[in-house]
């Protein structure tokens, strides 16, 4: 039987984005699966104290560009850290219908991790807004999804739900910011632990 790393993320984290490719590819070389959930990081930030990125000091702040820059040239993935349509760093943006509309994909047994990629791509490597329902629609059809289909999905209650038990099980697994990953029970903060994952499949320590 497959092992399961279980996914906890987040459209708008860029450090999500940055870690999607190398984490299938890890699961990949071990015949891992990768389960996602995409959660809503404003309950598991006040659940467990973490401190939204408005919030932060000046000085984290800048470092945080500093370490999106140099995190980008290694993984190869491309990425701005100061995209023309986030402001982040004042206010987070409403991912909100996105999200359902990934957890609509997820629900229907289609690749929502595919999905959540190209959303998040738009956002930090394409300079578009993709929370714009047009954009949604257009990023969904670009992967091959039936985009009107997961937008009328995403505003069903069972898909609120859905989303809405994606975010407390991350509580309840005491997740705390993302990307997170969770191997049998061990947990994996950041896409700079995806090393350690990988090693932890690998050799089981």
């Amino acid at each position: 039987m497959a092992r399961i790393i279980e996914y906890y993320y987040a459209l708008a984290s860029p450090w999500s984005y940055l870690g999607n490719r190398r984490l299938l590819d890890i699961a990949a070389e071990h015949g891992a699966q990768v389960d996602p959930f995409i959660i809503d990081y404003d309950p598991v930030f006040t659940a467990t104290g973490t401190v939204p990125l408005p919030k932060r000091p000046r000085v984290r702040k800048a470092y945080r560009l500093v370490e999106l820059a140099r995190w980008s040239r290694f993984r190869g993935v491309p990425l701005n850290p100061e995209p023309r349509f986030y402001r982040g760093e004042t206010e987070e943006p409403d991912e909100r219908q996105a999200a359902l509309m990934v957890t609509a994909a997820k629900e229907a047994g289609l690749d929502s991790l595919r999905l959540g990629h190209a959303i998040s791509r738009a956002l930090w490597a394409e300079e578009r807004y993709p929370f714009r329902p047009d954009e949604l629609l257009a990023t969904a059809e670009a992967e091959g999804f039936d985009g009107p289909a997961l937008l009328d999905a995403a505003q069903r209650p069972e898909t609120v739900r859905a989303y809405e038990a994606a975010t407390r099980r991350a509580v309840r697994h005491d997740v705390f910011g993302m990307p997170f990953y969770r191997l049998e029970g061990e947990p994996f903060w950041g896409q700079d632990r995806l090393e350690f994952l990988d090693r932890a499949l690998r050799t089981g320590s």
